[in-house]
């Protein structure tokens, strides 16, 4: 698309769309699936999950989880991407069990270490709850904030 801009030692997944005036600093890592929105612009060594959507005009200073909707200013979790993994064929049942995952941890006002452990104990075993914990585990610099 036109005048986005991709820069160093950036990592692009596959099946990434990528809209107009959408700017990446260095070192970012975007996973498969994902979709940013125009005019966004995402931070220096900042991690956006696969199957993410971030909205437009989008300031992405933390790192985005997967299968999550990003939005607002600043960056806020909005939802989860459940029309993107509908299309991408995410059954029902996957849905609901990532939408379980981020209302344990966005929703119902646990800091995110009681959060992962809850979600850890209680949450039934699934690649999608794996793939979860283990990004969120290895996000050193933070995840974007909960609801406000």
């Amino acid at each position: 698309m036109a005048y986005a801009h991709i820069a160093h030692d950036c990592i692009v997944g596959d099946n990434v769309i990528i809209a107009n005036s959408v700017n990446l600093a260095g070192h970012v890592d975007i996973e498969d699936y994902v979709i940013i929105e125009g005019g966004t612009g995402v931070g220096q060594f900042v991690r956006i999950g696969a199957h993410a959507f971030v909205s437009g005009l989008a300031g992405v200073r933390k790192n985005v989880p997967p299968f999550t909707k990003a939005a607002r200013e600043p960056l806020q979790y909005v939802g989860v991407n459940s029309v993107g993994l509908r299309r991408r064929g995410f059954s029902n049942e996957s849905i609901s069990q990532i939408e379980d995952i981020y209302r344990t941890l966005y929703v119902k006002g646990h800091n995110v270490t009681n959060a992962l452990a809850i979600i850890e104990q209680e949450a039934p075993a699934s690649v999608e709850k794996d793939q979860i914990l283990n990004f969120i585990r290895n996000s050193k610099d933070g995840i974007m904030r909960g609801i406000s």
